[in-house]
């Protein structure tokens, strides 16, 4: 199978459903912004040695793929819909088990240590994604719970980046007007 097919060559292409839609489409943007994110957690995955982070990112990166493929169709997926239903508890879960590890925040953080860096940067691309998908479901209907997901995605996110810090030793960095 050849990678290029010339099909989108002028400027169109065709949703899992079908339908042909300009590449300018918001539905585009959402779920390319969705598959930026997931290229953004392999950097992640990359450069992060504990397996536990790892671990749930490489689960992260697979429902991304779901909720791209949800978001290039226009049809409602009600098995997905449970699914990250369920995922959401997890990362719900996951924050709680996590944040008990860390200190307390009282201030507003800069992003920053080595690794941490790379998940602040998958937070701020999860909300980007997050914002498209909220600007398409304006539009088109959009199932809600994709929203859910990359809103607690990127609270996750921010979760797991203080977290690599603690393991690396690294200290967090408050914000500070002037």
């Amino acid at each position: 199978m050849s990678i290029y097919t010339r099909a989108g060559d002028k400027g169109k292409t065709i949703l899992k459903d079908g339908k042909k839609v300009s590449k300018s489409h918001i539905r585009l943007e959402a779920y390319g912004t969705v598959d930026e994110l997931n290229s953004s957690l392999g950097i992640s995955i990359a450069n992060l040695k504990d397996n536990s982070l790892k671990k749930e990112l490489l689960k992260i990166q697979n429902d991304l793929f779901e909720v791209g493929g949800q978001l290039a169709s226009t049809k409602k997926n009600k098995k997905l819909d449970l699914f990250l239903e369920k995922r959401v508890r997890d990362f719900e879960n996951l924050i709680d088990k996590w944040t008990k590890k860390l200190p307390k925040l009282t201030h507003f953080i800069l992003p920053g240590g080595e690794k941490g860096s790379f998940l602040h940067l998958s937070r701020t691309i999860c909300r980007r994604a997050e914002r498209r998908v909220v600007s398409l479901s304006k539009k088109e209907t959009v199932d809600n719970n994709v929203i859910v997901y990359l809103n607690r995605l990127s609270d996750l996110l921010f979760t797991m980046a203080r977290f690599a810090n603690k393991i690396d030793k690294e200290k967090e960095i408050v914000w500070k007007i002037g």
